[in-house]
């Protein structure tokens, strides 16, 4: 953001000396505000394309302009005139702003860069992530890694991308403690935390609190609290946000200002919230409110900003987290959930975490149905030998261990205190049954096996093995998060793709509508099915997970996920998911085989008869949009038969859940 006059003071000497070494010519310009006067928000390439053709030199000037827009007539063309005029404003602007630093003869800067990560890492990050983030992972020795190819977890929260110029700020006297901001980051990156009032000694002058208005927590102080570093300013958190000011609506609860001016502040503001203890988990409501004071063990990831797909794994994470093994499809979810050197996922105080694993597309649901039979297997095991050895464990404890209920974080609680027992009762005895229990003892605390990816995995190249894991009646849970398209590769068509839908060899508009993963997998009656949308109804999802995960048997939640392929600003995803809903284009619903045995419909609509129509819902997004511009005709059509396939199927849902169709 500094100019030709500025921006030489700002360098640190490492850049200002490499500069003058190479006798570089250096410009600057600021591509983010030229994007934004040209109406284009912060998409900054069609300004950087400019200015490289301006100064390369590769070809003359007008010439390079001129194939420049003539790209962008092409690129953009079927968008339509307006999004091509701000292309070609950016053009024209990006050489006015564009200005020539002249260098000085000496460097001069006093500070120098940062450390790639902080001091205080672990040493695994500092030796092998670090030099991975700086770019010389190449220089690593193979001794550097662990022999069998694991990684450590908790250290995304090392690699500080900073890559958001606005983060939220948090004015308290118009928060009304809802939560739903951190319920909704796709990062992370904004919490919520209860704590006693003095635990406040020795906060930052700038740390903000106010007392906290709940009886479950009574007497004690609430924040909000951003990581400067972490955030991507997808704007999500203030747009669901329903504090405001009654005398000027505009002004809210959060709102987005620029980051470098607080970095500093809010990064000692963020280590001072990461140091407050967490309350209690088995005090706390799983609510959506309540959730969000529960640990995310899913934390900054390279997901793109506003991403539809990370907070259901946040959420996950924060219910079951602890005792996750996670299978994982090939595609986004794999690439922002395991790409090196960092690691999302991550660990509660105690050391636990999800276990995470990578797939292939084809055999990702095989693959987590073989966690369960392992996990089953073993603990079957361990249960043996605990009642073969009950005389010496003591048979009340066996008898406890072995009758344990474990359905609420007490009750898991309770169960790992016995087997911390356990352990210590047979410390010190080398006999091989006890050496073998010893091994399993924390299998006899149950695990939550969950098999995650896309619709491209679970529609498409996985259908076949998620559809048999599906029918083995294991107790595994299987989330798909639905973008409707090849979102990882740059947009191709699937199985999931929409009724008019434009993707990359699906121009022409996808022709029929799109697989239903929901109704095939409930024509068995023996899995849990629920088709979700955070931005909807909240609090139906929190339900979904809560009950498929305590469902013993397989489960499916189908998780609908904004994307930037849908093409439209992905900070308003929460309103575009409850106009899916209202348009019926999306129905949201839970069908749980346990409500036949008292008598109840097993599935239950958690949404009303549609009052918005297919049209209105695809208005919105580009990949509908650009059809209309192409071939208006063939758009025409196939919204025709869009409508009629939402029709059809809640006709068909509605007549599954006993309800007359078009009542609530």
């Amino acid at each position: 953001p500094f100019g030709p006059d500025e921006v030489w003071d700002h360098l640190p000497r490492e850049t200002q000396t490499a500069l003058l070494e190479k006798q570089a010519k250096f410009y600057v310009i600021n591509a983010v505000k030229v994007a934004r006067d040209a109406g284009m928000g912060g998409r900054i390439n069609t300004v950087m394309q400019t200015c490289f053709f301006a100064i390369s030199g590769v070809l003359e000037r007008d010439e390079a302009i001129g194939k420049i827009k003539e790209a962008i007539e092409k690129t953009y063309g079927k968008k339509g005139k307006k999004v091509v005029n701000m292309n070609f404003a950016a053009v024209d602007s990006s050489l006015a702003n564009m200005h020539e630093v002249t260098l000085p003869e000496t460097a001069t800067s006093t500070h120098t860069r940062p450390a790639t990560v902080a001091d205080e890492a672990p040493d695994f990050v500092k030796q092998v992530s670090a030099m991975m983030l700086a770019g010389k992972g190449n220089m690593l020795p193979v001794s550097a890694f662990t022999p069998d190819g694991t990684w450590p977890t908790a250290t995304a929260r090392w690699e500080k991308r900073n890559i958001a110029l606005k983060i939220p700020v948090w004015t308290e006297e118009l928060c009304i403690q809802c939560n739903k901001c951190a319920f909704v980051c796709p990062h992370a990156a904004i919490r919520a935390k209860v704590f006693e009032p003095a635990l406040l000694d020795g906060a930052p002058e700038t740390f903000k609190s106010m007392d906290y208005k709940g009886k479950d927590f009574e007497g004690t102080k609430y924040t909000i609290q951003v990581a400067p570093e972490d955030c991507t300013g997808c704007n999500l958190c203030v747009e669901v946000c329903p504090g405001k000011d009654r005398q000027d609506p505009e002004r809210k609860a959060l709102l987005l200002h620029d980051q470098m001016p607080l970095r500093e502040t809010e990064r000692a503001n963020w280590d001072f919230f990461l140091d407050l203890p967490n309350p209690d988990r088995t005090k706390i409501k799983t609510n959506v409110k309540g959730t969000q004071f529960l640990e995310p063990l899913f934390e900054f990831s390279g997901a793109c900003p506003g991403c539809g797909e990370t907070p259901y794994i946040k959420l996950m994470t924060q219910l079951f987290g602890d005792r996750v093994l996670m299978s994982n499809a090939t595609g986004c979810s794999s690439i922002y959930g395991g790409n090196l050197p960092t690691t999302p996922y991550t660990q509660n105080s105690d050391g636990r975490g999800p276990a995470w694993s990578n797939s292939l597309f084809e055999d990702n649901a095989e693959f987590g149905l073989g966690f369960r039979l392992a996990i089953d297997k073993l603990t079957e095991e361990a249960r043996q030998l605990v009642g073969q050895m009950k005389d010496s464990i003591g048979s009340e404890l066996a008898a406890d261990i072995l009758g344990a209920a474990m359905d609420t974080d007490e009750e898991f609680a309770a169960q790992r205190a016995r087997v911390t027992a356990l352990k210590a009762k047979l410390k010190g005895n080398d006999a091989p049954q006890v050496t073998r229990l010893l091994e399993l003892a924390d299998y006899l605390v149950n695990k939550s096996v969950w098999i995650v990816g896309g619709d491209g995995w679970a529609y498409d190249i996985g259908y076949g093995g998620l559809d048999h894991v599906l029918a083995s009646n294991r107790n595994v849970n299987a989330l798909v998060l639905d973008t409707e398209v090849y979102s990882n590769t740059g947009g191709q068509a699937s199985k999931a793709t929409p009724i008019g839908a434009v993707a990359k060899f699906a121009t022409g508009g996808k022709a029929i509508g799109k697989k239903d993963l929901g109704l095939i997998s409930m024509s068995y009656g023996n899995i849990y099915v629920a088709q979700v949308a955070f931005g909807a109804k909240d609090q139906q999802t929190v339900n979904a997970f809560k009950e498929a995960e305590s469902y013993d048997g397989p489960s499916l939640i189908i998780a609908y996920s904004p994307c930037i392929e849908h093409g439209y600003d992905l900070g308003f995803g929460s309103d575009h998911q409850d106009l899916a809903v209202a348009s019926g284009y999306w129905p949201i619903y839970r069908y749980d085989p346990r409500r036949i045995s008292t008598g109840e419909k097993p599935l239950k609509l958690d949404c009303k008869a549609p009052t918005k129509t297919f049209a209105d819902y695809a208005a919105i997004e580009n990949r509908f949009r650009m059809l209309t511009k192409s071939d208006p005709e063939t758009a025409a059509k196939l919204a025709i038969i869009g409508q009629e396939f939402i029709d059809r199927r809640w006709a068909t849902l509605s007549h599954m859940a006993g309800l007359s169709y078009g009542n609530e």
